[in-house]
């Protein structure tokens, strides 16, 4: 590519990053623009600041004699302005330090809460793209670059330009040359900024990649902590974390040494600047071509035009960091949707009729389900066998839309209370509304035994709650010193095995759906409470279809129908 395709590459990328934030940003434009005027207010306030010292010093010299008053009464009445200056730029400092803070937390809502909606609502592929410890990270540490570079940088990006422009004007209406000879440190800096800024992002993505993976690995490691427990290899784990710090240490080293000296760079340029600015004053007054107050202005003149160029070029950097991050976090919006649209509840009982349903993993090798068919009729039970690995489990979500099949057709449907004619859709997130499943394992989040039963039916009642628990044979929930109000950890932490996944099966049954999806919901239970279990479920629900996916032979006698897959 030329150097002028390379300008327009830039500047494109650019636009789409600046288009990303406009839209993410929306509710709280309005507070962006009015935390920049204050920053305006702010700039106006400092120059009116410094041009009052200005003549308070040259009255207090005699440079400047004001006319009909006495000098005495003149000083006093500029001091009282330079008082109400500073009483002024604390209040208003204090106002945008407020709002600012107000528009960060709730900017950090917006984008955190579009991308937990945006995840929910993502079609799921069979195998995620990215490992749940990156994307834990995407959404706290990069949403939250992100978020202070629109509610805090993006405003002060505006404001330090004005400071700038309008302390050079300031500046060049006391001495044209002064301010051109400061201007011609401008070209250096632009120069140095832009390769700066390259360089600085890809610096800053490797150390954003390495955090991932160093986040990823802790929170898997402590998700499987009694793994590594019982095979007794914490060193090794231990060491691997530590391979994976000091690669992330090496990276933040580089990019440390980097900023260093770009910023010393910087410093050495706007050094030479400050003593121009020196040396010209000095000079001046020895000759008698400016005063004191003149002095005085011209330094925190320069002040001003130094600390908005220097305000900018660490700016640079984290314009750099949050694109780096707007990247990362875009990538969890780049995912296909599930369908949306109203719930489709057909009269109870449904059926489930499956036509040459096929289907493979992604990047997988070889069909999970090839060409399956089967009628799993309205109010019959179904037991799936089969090895492990041979698709059950993946029927199941296939059939409750959590998976796309690559071809076939699933379609739920219903009967006339005659048998005949009804009424049919194809599978869909719609028809969910007509399913109740139970996963395999323990699934109850924390929080408590009524928040997780509320999960099925958030307008169950607690006679409804009891019910569902007493027939999933979880009534110890009785003899709990809080019963419904006990408090769970996470995965159910506090509670067995088997009673964790009975609650598990109650939050399930609350759940008003005609068709019953049931995973291995019994592969923690003792034989007794199984039998108990199977027996309420078939006799309570003999209305609903209840397909089972199951190894127990004991649920097996309680079928019409066993469907054997591999």
């Amino acid at each position: 590519m030329t150097k002028g395709e390379n300008r327009i590459a830039m500047l494109k990328s650019m636009g789409k990053y600046f288009k990303w934030m406009w839209m993410r940003s929306k509710g709280i434009h309005g507070a962006i623009l009015i935390n920049i005027l204050l920053g305006f207010l702010l700039v106006a306030i400092n120059l009116f600041f410094i041009w009052v010292s200005k003549r308070l010093i040259d009255i207090s010299t005699g440079d400047i004699v004001p006319a009909g008053k006495p000098v005495y009464d003149t000083l006093v009445q500029y001091c009282i302005i330079l008082i109400s200056v500073i009483i002024l730029r604390v209040v208003v400092n204090a106002l945008a330090t407020r709002l600012e803070n107000t528009t960060y937390s709730k900017m950090n809502f917006i984008i955190r809460s579009h991308l937990f909606s945006n995840l929910l609502q993502s079609q799921w592929t069979g195998k995620d793209k990215i490992h749940s410890g990156d994307t834990m990270n995407r959404i706290f540490t990069d949403v939250d670059r992100v978020t202070r570079m629109i509610a805090e940088e993006f405003p002060t990006f505006f404001t330090t330009l004005f400071q700038l422009i309008a302390a050079f004007i300031f500046l060049a209406l006391m001495d044209l040359r002064l301010a051109l000879i400061l201007l011609l440190i401008t070209p250096l800096f632009l120069a140095f900024g832009r390769i700066f800024f390259r360089k600085m992002r890809r610096l800053t993505l490797d150390i954003r990649e390495s955090e991932s993976r160093v986040q990823g690995y802790i929170q898997e490691t402590l998700q499987n902590k009694t793994v590594i427990q019982s095979l007794e290899r914490g060193d090794t784990v231990e060491e691997q974390l530590d391979n994976l710090q000091q690669n992330e240490y090496d990276q933040v080293l580089k990019r440390t040494r980097f900023n260093v000296f770009s910023r010393s760079a910087v410093g050495l340029v706007f050094g030479a600047g400050y003593a121009a600015a020196m040396l010209w004053g000095v000079f001046g007054i020895y000759k008698g071509t400016i005063t004191f107050g003149m002095l005085t202005a011209f330094l925190q003149l320069v002040g001003q035009i130094q600390g908005p160029s220097i305000r900018l070029t660490r700016q640079i950097p984290n314009f750099v960091y949050a694109t780096a991050s707007i990247d990362r976090v875009a990538a969890l919006e780049d995912t296909e949707k599930e369908e949306i649209g109203e719930p489709v509840k057909l009269l109870p009982p449904a059926g489930i009729r499956i036509d040459n349903l096929s289907y493979i993993y992604p990047d997988g090798d070889e069909y999970v389900l090839k060409d399956f068919s089967h009628d799993f009729r309205p109010g019959t039970r179904t037991a799936i066998v089969g090895e492990t690995g041979v698709g059950k489990s993946t029927l199941i979500r296939l059939i409750l839309s959590l998976l796309k099949p690559v071809s076939g057709r699933i379609t739920i449907y219903s009967q006339s209370p005659e048998g005949t004619g009804g009424e049919e859709v194809a599978a869909s997130p719609m028809t969910r509304i007509n399913m109740v499943y139970v996963p395999q394992g323990n699934t109850l989040f924390s929080g408590t035994i009524r928040e997780n039963l509320l999960m099925g039916d958030p307008a169950a009642t607690e006679e409804r709650m009891w019910e569902a628990l007493e027939l999933s044979a979880a009534e110890f929930v009785r003899e709990l010193p809080d019963a419904l109000d006990t408090v769970c950890g996470e995965k159910g932490t506090g509670l067995s095995e088997g009673q964790a996944q009975r609650i598990a099966i109650a939050r399930g049954l609350l759940r008003p759906g005609s068709i019953m999806l049931l995973d291995e919901f019994s592969s923690s239970l003792d034989p007794e409470t199984e039998e108990r279990l199977l027996q309420g479920l078939t006799s309570v629900h003999k209305d609903k279809t209840i397909i089972f996916i199951t190894h127990r032979e004991a649920t097996l006698k309680y079928c019409e129908e066993i469907v054997k897959l591999g």
